[in-house]
């Protein structure tokens, strides 16, 4: 194998598992050791240039980052990275001063953001610093958008949301809130240099079953069920509830359904419960407040006596796979199973809808009526016209919509200013050696055993009786910093001189993972193999040394590095240094 390029700002940001799962890229490690450190503000900036909303993600992130943390590696659980970022939002002081500075003098250039939800407001937040004029139009009565409309208060407190929204709407934002957006084509003839479509996936799926639209009245889409809880339209639903489907927004619909009276409330889903695609923590969460979930039901009618919806039935089915992982449900053959019902909520999938996006604008939909959205530059085949965040590709999440507005963001501004979409500014990088003295390093290398910290919960009788009531509490600042002392500090890297190097081996004696090795090169296959712990998973790169003096090279393997830092203590040449990687993707402007 060729030597390993390290000046690749991408190899490292590899190294960096929970850093580069992050759709927009958080230096995780960066912020947990300011939270050890109790530099809860400092932390929470780091979060914010990436991230935005740390509040609002530190409850409800869908928290890519932690299957990927290399302490799940070591233990059974990951670093509690996600309920991290909570800490650093709940304990930070006034921030009013850290925020960029908006110019008085605009630059000339107007942009409409459509939709308040996270994606347009990270656009907004990119832009405004720059010097854009920024007019945001929303259905909504306040900011926010799904995080609003969707997550429940007893997972999302509104003080937080509204505190995080305002910061970029007191940007100079012009706010048009409780305005629907009728016609693109109007909106373009206002004269906007350039238009952001955030408008999110609005449309709930329907299912359609026999007894559907005779028993329409006590059946409900999900989504827009929350959204008139969380606007106080709706304050109670019947005693006996049916919540149709298996994802995050069912979980949200049962629990809330029990918060608004439900007394006999259940998850019904079609596929087995391990298939489901909530989270595990939202499937805990539900069936801790009694809730439970039965799989492997498909819903075959809502039965109805004298004009009123009485309950469901459903037939039982066992879930089959072939050998390409395709799974298929297939009827058990037994007689369909009843359940009774007052009301149901179908929360079974979301859609795009863009009824309000005219044909003849030159934006190319494709056979799914989704518009036809450039994955690098979220540049539409009107020019004019970016998307982000679900009315991009579809339903996701926060942090993959924060992550499109800020490229959708340079995009906008290069586009703006005359330049070329598709050149990708590079990302910030930087390598700093960590040594402080001969054994001393300046972060906590120890490596421990130290199994993940629950975090606490609200009692659960008071939380049902009050949907606005938290029901996690987040850690305290003392389990915080144990917990933050489980990061493995996968951002300082081992960094090797082939030149300081004689090859006496110590390193590879000390290392705890046996992940060092001096052997002949060959190539990737094989090398792989030759190590004394084989290197198996092809995912994570080996890091290859140029030739030493022996003909040999150093071969380490970053799937299984701890980065605890023995190999550059023991090294008597210090050929091997601990040295900080820092990782910041650009945005539009530099916060």
């Amino acid at each position: 194998m060729k030597p390993t390029d390290t000046s690749n700002p991408e190899y490292f940001h590899r190294v960096v598992d929970c850093q580069h799962a992050c759709p927009a890229h958080t230096p995780v490690p960066e912020y947990i050791r300011l939270i050890a450190a109790e530099r809860y503000t400092d932390a929470y900036m780091v979060n914010w240039e990436s991230n935005v909303f740390p509040g609002v993600l530190g409850r409800t992130c869908d928290r890519p980052c932690e299957p990927a943390c290399r302490r799940g590696r070591v233990e059974d659980e990951p670093v509690a990275i996600c309920r991290l970022k909570r800490v650093a939002a709940d304990n930070k002081a006034d921030i009013s001063d850290r925020l960029p500075k908006i110019p008085t003098q605009k630059n000339g250039k107007r942009v409409a953001l459509v939709g308040a939800g996270p994606a347009a407001l990270t656009v907004a937040r990119d832009l405004a610093p720059l010097g854009y004029q920024l007019d945001l139009y929303d259905e909504q009565i306040k900011g926010g958008g799904f995080m609003r409309s969707q997550i429940p208060s007893f997972r999302l407190p509104e003080t937080v949301l509204d505190e995080e929204v305002n910061y970029i709407l007191n940007m100079g934002v012009v706010s048009q809130f409780d305005t629907y957006v009728e016609s693109l084509k109007d909106l373009l003839g206002q004269g906007y240099d350039a238009v952001f479509v955030g408008s999110g996936a609005p449309k709930g799926r329907d299912l359609n079953v026999p007894g559907r639209e005779a028993a329409d009245a006590s059946i409900h889409i999900g989504i827009d069920w929350l959204g008139s809880v969380a606007f106080e339209h709706t304050k109670k639903i019947g005693k006996r509830v049916i919540v149709l489907g298996g994802g995050n927004t069912a979980m949200d619909c049962c629990r809330t359904a029990r918060r608004l009276g439900g007394e006999e409330v259940k998850v019904i889903v079609r596929s087995p419960f391990a298939d489901m695609k909530a989270s595990p923590w939202e499937k805990d969460d539900a069936q801790t407040e009694d809730i439970p979930i039965i799989d492997n039901h498909v819903p075959l009618e809502f039965v109805l006596e004298n004009d009123k919806l009485v309950g469901m039935t459903f037939d039982r089915v066992v879930a089959e796979y072939n050998d390409a992982g395709k799974r298929s449900l297939v009827s058990t053959g037994e007689e369909p199973a009843f359940y009774a019902c007052d009301e149901v909520l179908i929360a079974i999938g979301q859609e795009n809808a863009f009824p309000w996006i005219e044909r003849d604008i030159d934006i190319a939909f494709d056979q799914w009526e989704m518009p036809e959205v450039d994955r690098i530059t979220f540049q539409s085949s009107n020019p004019k016209v970016f998307f982000g965040g679900d009315a991009a590709f579809g339903p996701e999440n926060i942090i993959t919509a924060v992550a499109h507005g800020h490229q959708a963001a340079i995009s906008i501004d290069s586009f703006c200013q005359g330049d070329n979409v598709a050149e990708r500014p590079l990302p910030g990088v930087t390598l700093v050696s960590q040594k402080m003295g001969i054994h001393e390093w300046s972060y906590d290398s120890s490596i421990e055993e130290d199994l993940r910290y629950k975090v606490p919960h609200a009692d659960k009788k008071s939380a049902l009786k009050d949907r606005r009531l938290e029901v996690e509490l987040g850690f305290d600042i003392a389990t915080a910093f144990k917990e933050a002392e489980r990061c493995l500090n996968c951002d300082v890297q081992t960094v090797f001189s082939e030149a300081l190097c004689i090859e006496c081996d110590a390193c590879m004696d000390i290392c705890p993972t046996d992940c060092i090795n001096f052997i002949d090169n060959d190539d990737e296959p094989a090398l792989r193999q030759s190590l004394r712990v084989p290197a198996d998973d092809l995912e994570q790169a080996i890091y290859v040394s140029d030739n030493l003096k022996t003909g040999r090279v150093m071969v380490k393997d970053e799937d299984v590095c701890l980065h605890c830092g023995l190999c550059a203590e023991r090294c008597p040449t210090a050929a091997w240094d601990m040295q900080k990687f820092l990782y910041q993707v650009t945005q539009a402007s530099v916060l």
